[in-house]
């Protein structure tokens, strides 16, 4: 962009080999330190990168690259979405290469049996899978990734993590890796039927080590309300969110929980399958707070409204002891101008992808289930989103993932 500080709404359709390039090494060293709480001035020289600079990675860097050309519906306004590759491995268990191994050896030893899913493959829940992805990196100095499923993903309950060569946590990418990229796929309640250019997987590009403080992120609930009817006291490590357990907003229906045997659902199949043929729906209860059942996996919603400004994007924390005993969000990235006015939001419900661990919990209404860290970006992001990319989940309330038919709230 020309103008780092005007919001381009829609698809990026400038030549970028003729764009200047992103902020450099050589143009960092040169620069002032860049201010925490001066991040609406941009361009920084730390940050998350936008969709232009991803695509910069794409068409001209080459810090990203595949097997087969990067479609434009894959760039989001922080995120670029992963697709699977041609081929599919069951493993005997999850596992991390560590720091002397490729996921080709460690496959030797754990692979099951290779599937071949270009033209469609079933991934059977309690199975665990590695998948090959067509997206590759050859990342530069002071340049990081972070891996999370997509939201969709998430509210499926098929829990996916990103590994690489050498690596030894999941979801992150070391500075200046240069690799394949995998996906472990493991369907929790429901098989789905997957192929080639499936999107199950999404990652942000970081440069440099950004700070993101409490501090700062009271002066953003101050100027944007971040979330809803919070006090600026309760933000430590995070903005926090409630869970929402007694349904006003939503006819008494606080959430859905998902049926134990059910049919398979093909990921490409969008608006398709009934509601009542996998999911049963949760009311508020009489008295009291819900019974989370181990056994079960539940979407809710939070109670407050959620924004992220145009500048940030955020990430929810999965899993927090000193909340509970339970998982909260599989799908932790929420982008740029989600809930926002600037992208038509006006605020929107987190929906929480809710599991509780080992015993049964008591989920309050009102209590605090996970939190929002919100981390600039290095310029305004040409897309926003809900504004000029394509956004299921925009002013949603309780949303399923985007394969079902909206639901009857009667």
């Amino acid at each position: 962009m020309s103008d780092p500080n005007r919001l381009i709404f829609g698809n990026a359709t400038g030549d970028l080999l003729d764009a200047p390039a992103p902020a450099s090494d050589n143009a960092a060293a040169q620069l002032a330190a860049d201010p925490e709480d001066d991040a609406e001035s941009g361009p920084h020289t730390t940050g998350v990168l936008p969709s232009q600079e991803l695509e910069y990675q794409v068409k001209v860097t080459r810090e990203i690259y595949a097997a087969e050309p990067i479609q434009d519906d894959q760039y989001q306004p922080a995120s670029l979405d992963l697709r699977l590759g041609p081929v599919a491995y069951r493993v005997r268990a999850s596992f991390l290469p560590g720091k002397n191994s490729t996921v080709e050896e460690k496959l030797q030893d754990l692979a099951m049996h290779k599937m071949d899913i270009s033209n469609g493959g079933v991934l059977e829940r309690g199975c665990v899978y590695i998948v090959p992805l067509l997206e590759c990196l050859a990342l530069r100095k002071r340049t990081s990734a972070m891996g999370n499923p997509k939201s969709s993903t998430g509210r499926l309950d098929v829990f996916t993590r990103l590994i690489t060569d050498y690596g030894t946590e999941f979801d992150r990418v070391r500075e200046q890796y240069k690799g394949p990229l995998y996906a472990e796929v493991s369907p929790r309640t429901f098989s789905v039927l997957v192929r080639k250019g499936t999107k199950l997987n999404q990652i942000r590009i970081r440069r440099g080590n950004p700070t993101s403080s409490d501090a700062n992120m009271k002066r953003l609930q101050h100027e944007h309300q971040l979330v809803e009817s919070i006090d600026e006291d309760d933000i430590r490590n995070g903005v926090p969110i409630s869970a929402d357990v007694e349904g006003e907003k939503s006819a008494g229906i606080i959430g859905y929980k998902a049926k134990s045997h059910t049919g398979l659902i093909d990921l490409d199949r969008i608006g398709h399958y009934d509601v009542q043929d996998f999911w049963e729906p949760v009311r508020r209860p009489r008295r009291g707070g819900l019974v989370l059942d181990p056994a079960d996996f539940y979407i809710l919603a939070s109670r407050e409204f959620v924004k992220v400004p145009p500048a940030y994007a955020a990430e929810m924390i999965a899993y927090d002891t000193l909340v509970g005993e339970f998982r909260v969000h599989y799908a932790g990235f929420f982008d740029p101008g989600f809930g926002h006015p600037d992208a038509g939001g006006e605020g929107s419900r987190a929906v929480l992808e809710v599991r509780s661990y080992e015993v049964p919990f008591v989920l309050e209404h009102g209590q605090i289930v996970g939190r929002l860290a919100y981390e600039r970006l290095t310029a305004l992001p040409s897309r926003l989103y809900g504004s000029g990319v394509k956004s299921s989940y925009q002013r949603q309330g309780i949303a399923l993932s985007k394969h079902f038919k909206p639901p009857s709230t009667t």
